[in-house]
């Protein structure tokens, strides 16, 4: 005879009016402490903002500069390095850089110019190293975010200097050779090209981007838009505007830039490299402090003779120095002369690049360092 199956007790009301209650002391214990958690945090950023500003005040009674680019970078580095999670190591970038980018306005607004307009990837690249606490000055064209750090009406300014894909701007290097302002930071930024309309993709007649951009996309435009007209505009920006108003027309740009145009995301990461990235120059009137990963940029040019440039990176190799970088650019004139950019692991007051520019000054012709900075990773 099959034993009977005992019993299963079913919890009586008064036991589960006693754990509902438990609960809900327990949740209200936990919201209660979040509460004086987000009541201490807030106090403990304003205290840090309080000590940045009576830092920086100090700094400029000594006769200092009272913003450090270079600890700024160095402090990033930091948190992100330190974190453990659970928050992403992007979320700690992003938090980090607003924080930095608040307490620096209250010592002065820094103005940053860039190649703009707005959302452009110059424009992103700029919130990505200053955070939105600062007044952007978008202008027209590369050699006008030089001038207009070289007469002083913007604290400094933000160039690209080189594409993972398309090589060096030359733009940017011809300005190099002609006005006296230096590199104080860099920000690499992992560049994701987007495909933009207000029509379906069959329906695309033309897309407009930019020259480098199509470039960078060509061989997906190639595939699945072979019929359409790729037509370069100065800017991506202007190409999301253009989307934006005329039928049949699509746009390259970033992702930001659809969304503020109201346009639909046709396709994303339509770049043919994966790892394109676009790597910026923060150019000033000084350099970085330094912070002990730094680099430093240069330019020299060599007399045009046999073996002249082979003994100039001679000095390079006899001081253990590390290049990261090097691109040759024309002299303007009837001469085929050339002028070579350079970067190198280091800072400017380290005793191994002094070493190395007192013995490139006896060879060169010309001789300019164009600035220190903090080594920074790729951001997206």
């Amino acid at each position: 005879m099959a034993k009977a199956r005992p019993k299963t007790k079913t919890p009586t009301a008064s036991k589960k009016k006693k754990t509902d209650s438990s609960r809900g002391t327990s949740l209200k214990t936990l919201e209660s402490k979040l509460s004086r958690m987000d009541r201490d945090l807030l106090k403990r950023l304003n205290d840090r903002a309080a000590l940045v500003r009576k830092i920086g005040k100090d700094r400029q009674a000594a006769g200092q500069f009272a913003l450090s680019s270079g600890r700024e970078d160095e402090l990033l580095a930091r948190l992100v390095g330190l974190n453990k999670g659970p928050l992403p190591d992007g979320c700690i970038r992003a938090i980090v850089r607003e924080l930095v980018s608040g307490c620096r306005s209250l010592l002065r607004e820094l103005r940053v110019a860039f190649l703009g307009p707005s959302y452009s990837y110059s424009h992103l690249a700029a919130i990505h190293r200053f955070g939105q606490s600062v007044e952007f000055v978008p202008v027209g064209s590369i050699a006008a975010v030089f001038e207009e750090v070289n007469r002083g009406q913007a604290d400094v300014g933000l160039v690209p200097i080189e594409n993972s894909t398309d090589g060096r701007i030359a733009d940017t290097l011809d300005m190099f050779t002609r006005l006296p302002v230096r590199i104080c930071g860099e920000v690499e930024l992992e560049i994701h090209h987007t495909l933009l309309a207000k029509c379906p993709r069959t329906e695309i007649q033309e897309v407009y981007s930019r020259p480098q951009a199509l470039s960078q996309c060509r061989n997906w435009l190639a595939k699945h838009l072979p019929a359409a007209r790729t037509i370069e505009v100065t800017s991506p920006t202007t190409a999301a505007q253009l989307a934006n108003e005329k039928p049949g027309a699509a746009a390259i740009a970033s992702l930001q830039a659809g969304v503020h145009y109201g346009l639909d995301v046709l396709a994303e990461q339509i770049e043919d490299n994966p790892s394109n990235t676009t790597r910026f120059a923060v150019i000033g009137d000084h350099s970085a402090e330094r912070t002990g990963h730094d680099k430093t940029a240069m330019m020299f040019q060599t007399e045009h003779k046999p073996g002249a440039l082979a003994d100039t990176m001679g000095i390079f190799k006899r001081n253990r120095l590390n290049l990261t970088w090097i691109e040759s650019f024309p002299v303007p004139g009837p001469k085929r002369a050339y002028l070579f950019f350079v970067e190198m692991e280091g800072h400017e007051t380290d005793a191994r690049v002094r070493r190395a520019t007192a013995a490139l000054e006896r060879k060169a012709l010309r001789l300019e360092i164009l600035g220190s900075y903090a080594a920074t990773p790729p951001v997206e």
